[in-house]
């Protein structure tokens, strides 16, 4: 019989592998869009709203089936779409067959999203879930670079050949969790009398009544709405404002990708050292001070976001650009700890898949949005319209942190479990 490894060694070990794919493939993943499928602009935006699409319609029944089944079995099955979209993007150079992979790519992603956090959380319970987050932001940030490096060498070749590379890893890396992914603490959300179907009805009921009687998580689901409505269009478009707006140095015969592999390393070390500073703080406070800290990040985040946008200077947009990837990357990490940390256990992945699918409406919505603008005026404009849609999450934070004072006021030893 295999022996399981500890949750937390897994969730550190996935971290950094899911982070090492992602970045393998999404390195080149626009490149290879332009250069062998030959998207126009709109079949590119296309693109990111088909797989937002699939996250949002996807998100909700796959939270529950982590929730009254097993997060396991839900995280294994998302590693395996994933890897199969990547290897079906990248094999087959079509709209149409990239549109069925944003799909299937996008099925496997709300698989995932909700069933770690609430995996690690329950299998974890004795450890500091704050510490785990930042530790596993840390982990995969270093995973991350790796990824940028194997697919700048990798691409060299092959423009298509690192997103195949990672869908096969994926598969690997799959079949590894179904041997040493231990789960010992999970419980079904739901009564076992119940059959399939009413079991979700009752998890997914359950899920929304436990927001409904919580305020603050209703505020929490705001805040990532609006960052969603922000991300899509700084994602698709900060890469055409550095080839549209600013002249790249030259760098001898490498191709123009090897800039954003650049660009990518520097930024993963840049958030790996400010993460290893904010984990520090994060120790040393109270769970207060979660709040201050997503408030001042989120200041730097959207001014920073703003200069990246209206300046044409390389060294001024790359410094901004980099400010700002670093500031959205340690925000992640400190924004779930705070909203898991306001969450009952029975609710955690279908909460956390509704967040997700919340912040998939999100770039739904925003992305058109703000491509319509950079088409008719300018990708600058449209990134500097981008950054104010971020800005009502600083009133937000605000708000939030008004009302966990209060609990704590009232219950006198800041436990979330009882806030509105």
């Amino acid at each position: 019989m295999v022996n399981k490894l500890s949750a937390y060694k897994i969730y550190l070990l996935f971290s950094a592998i899911i982070a090492m794919c992602f970045s393998l493939a999404a390195t080149v993943m626009i490149v290879y869009h332009i250069e062998k499928v030959h998207l126009n602009p709109l079949q590119l935006i296309l693109v990111g709203t088909t797989l937002e699409a699939a996250c949002f319609i996807f998100e909700i029944p796959t939270g529950i089936v982590a929730d009254v089944y097993s997060r396991k079995l839900s995280i294994i099955i998302g590693v395996v779409l994933t890897g199969a979209g990547f290897i079906l993007e990248g094999a087959i150079s079509s709209f149409v067959f990239v549109l069925v992979a944003q799909i299937v790519w996008g099925l496997g992603s709300t698989f995932i999203s909700g069933a770690v956090e609430a995996w690690i959380a329950e299998e974890e319970k004795a450890k500091d879930l704050d510490e785990i987050y930042i530790k596993g932001a840390q982990i995969g940030q270093i995973g991350s670079v790796i990824g940028i490096v194997l697919s700048t060498l990798i691409a060299n070749f092959s423009v298509r050949l690192p997103i195949i590379v990672s869908g096969v890893l994926f598969i690997i890396f799959a079949l590894f969790l179904v041997l040493y992914m231990p789960e010992n603490n999970f419980k079904p959300s739901a009564p076992e009398d119940l059959n399939t179907f009413k079991k979700m009805g009752y998890t997914f009921k359950s899920g929304l009544k436990f927001i409904k009687s919580k305020s603050i998580i209703m505020i929490l689901l705001s805040v990532t709405l609006f960052y969603g409505l922000s991300s899509e269009g700084y994602d698709r478009l900060s890469n055409a404002h550095f080839l549209q707006d600013t002249t790249l140095p030259k760098l001898g015969n490498l191709k123009p990708v090897t800039w954003f592999g650049i660009f990518g390393i520097a930024g993963m070390i840049l958030s790996t050292i400010v993460m290893h500073f904010m984990a520090k703080r994060l120790k040393d406070d109270d769970k207060n001070q979660n709040g201050k800290l997503l408030l001042c990040i989120n200041i730097f985040y959207i001014a920073f976001m703003f200069i990246f946008a209206i300046t044409k200077n390389f060294s001024l947009m790359l410094t901004a650009y980099l400010a700002t990837n670093t500031f959205r990357t340690i925000n992640e990490p400190i924004f779930s700890a705070w909203l898991n940390g306001h969450i009952d256990d029975k609710a955690r992945a279908t909460i956390l898949s509704i967040n997700g699918q919340i912040n998939a409406l999100g770039q739904i919505l925003g992305g058109p949005i703000i491509g319509v603008i950079a088409t008719n005026i300018s990708v600058s404009i449209g990134i500097a319209y981008t950054s104010l849609l971020v800005t009502p999450v600083l009133v937000l934070y605000i708000v939030s942190m008004i009302m966990d004072k209060r609990v704590i006021d009232r219950v006198g030893d800041g436990n979330y479990e009882d806030s509105n």
